[in-house]
């Protein structure tokens, strides 16, 4: 190891110019490391396990996070805040279908029926004015538009 060491080293010194006071760490950086070659990488680290179980993870009152094991009403703010991650993010690191569940579901319930209940979601309904009695005055009105239109630059003027 040392004479490989120093064919390495006496290499490089012949094209790169280091100064004697670094010499010592060069000669000991570079055995170093060729002793370290030998010597197997660190494993890749074990995938993470979920705080709670997948299975159980989903409840009607809460989802709760895999991450941590906090349970959340809505999950998606949570796990920007305390995790940085996005919900594709998350639902790629546990593997989860993109079907799985970011709110709980009363909660999500409660939502829906709030907004029915304020109306959102539903066409606006058409203005019910009353129809004009007389015949003449709906001949008057059909004659005569409410709003009269510029004329376009290339039709021909009227006169």
């Amino acid at each position: 190891m040392i004479r490989l060491t120093s064919k390495i080293v006496a290499a490089y010194l012949r094209n790169n110019a280091v100064a004697t006071a670094d010499l010592p760490d060069l000669i000991r950086n570079t055995y170093a490391t060729l002793v370290n070659i030998d010597t197997p990488a660190a494993e890749a680290p074990e995938r993470q396990q979920p705080a709670v179980p997948v299975r159980k993870s989903v409840t009607p009152d809460a989802v709760y996070c895999l991450e941590c094991g906090k349970p959340q009403k809505m999950l998606k703010r949570h796990l920007q805040t305390a995790h940085a991650l996005s919900v594709d993010e998350y639902r790629a690191k546990w593997s989860l279908p993109s079907d799985y569940p970011m709110v709980a579901s009363t909660y999500a319930a409660r939502r829906s029926e709030l907004a029915k209940s304020i109306g959102l979601g539903t066409k606006p309904r058409p203005d019910r004015t009353p129809a004009p009695s007389d015949a003449s005055e709906a001949a008057t009105s059909d004659s005569q538009p409410q709003h009269r239109y510029p004329a376009s630059r290339w039709s021909k003027p009227v006169g």
